[in-house]
């Protein structure tokens, strides 16, 4: 991966760019509207919001104001826990689809594996795509269980599953039944908000390459095809996490990062969360 331009191709044909903007509490209006004009300045085409962030907004102001092509853009929104079930879901898309001010959505997906609703919800979403209303489908923070249980009721296959994931929770199982399944990792707070860049391990690595512990851990997601969305409204951040694809981590530095896994969660379980 040696451009910002590089996608990965989802298994129902549909290209993702490896890297996006996320604007989880990013304001509406101005503030994520600067920030995603910032982005696509740089080089992203990718935007990663949802409902529950209440900037969908902000999203679709910046969307119409760009100097770029609709289709070259790659949108993905959530449907939030209390809107899940069937009819829910597509009321829910419906809003976020004005809000975005699209006719189509990229991607969507399930926020949260709701229990006793998930089913209902992905049978929305496959008739949300099936009638051409979104382009791909997928789910977000759902453990191996969760797949397990969708996939045995699915006529389609999610692309995705937005997972969090970072040097402290490598998630191996996840990953390597997502793989054996079609399912594209995407890997949301992939920085763990600056909680471990003082690592020795992360800082010697900084210094080899010259880059800084961010954007480190930026290529290992790439190095492990792991989609990765980190989030900032700060052009500067912006900017650096952009610069990633000028230099490749040895292996050897790939395993190391691997290695500290501590299975540690910053965001909430799955399990325990809805």
């Amino acid at each position: 991966m040696k451009s910002i331009t590089e996608t990965t191709t989802l298994n129902n044909g549909v290209k993702m760019p490896w890297l996006g903007l996320g604007v989880y509490k990013a304001e509406d209006g101005n503030e994520v509207a600067e920030a995603i004009k910032e982005a696509v300045r740089v080089g992203y085409r990718s935007i990663d919001t949802a409902s529950v962030y209440k900037n969908e907004e902000g999203v679709g102001q910046a969307i119409h104001e760009i100097d770029v092509p609709r289709e070259d853009l790659f949108i993905t929104t959530k449907v939030w826990n209390d809107q899940q079930g069937y009819e829910e879901t597509l009321k829910a898309f419906e809003e976020s689809r004005q809000k975005l001010g699209v006719e189509v959505v990229d991607l969507y997906l399930v926020h949260w594996p709701v229990t006793g609703k998930f089913l209902d919800t992905w049978k929305a979403l496959e008739k949300l795509y099936k009638d051409g209303k979104v382009r791909a489908i997928g789910v977000s923070n759902f453990k191996v269980h969760h797949l397990e249980a969708l996939l045995k009721e699915a006529k389609v296959v999610p692309v995705v599953n937005q997972v969090e994931y970072h040097p402290l929770l490598t998630q191996p199982e996840l990953h390597n039944y997502c793989k054996e399944k079609g399912i594209q990792l995407e890997a949301w707070s992939p920085l763990t908000r600056g909680r471990i860049f003082e690592d020795k391990r992360l800082t010697a690595m900084s210094e080899k390459y010259g880059k800084t512990p961010a954007q480190i851990i930026l290529r290992w997601d790439l190095e492990n095809e792991v989609v990765t969305i980190p989030k900032s409204v700060t052009p500067s951040r912006i900017q650096a996490n952009a610069e990633i694809f000028d230099f490749q981590l040895e292996r050897e530095d790939v395993e190391k990062l691997n290695s500290m896994n501590q299975n540690h969660r910053f965001g909430a379980d799955p399990d325990e969360f809805v």
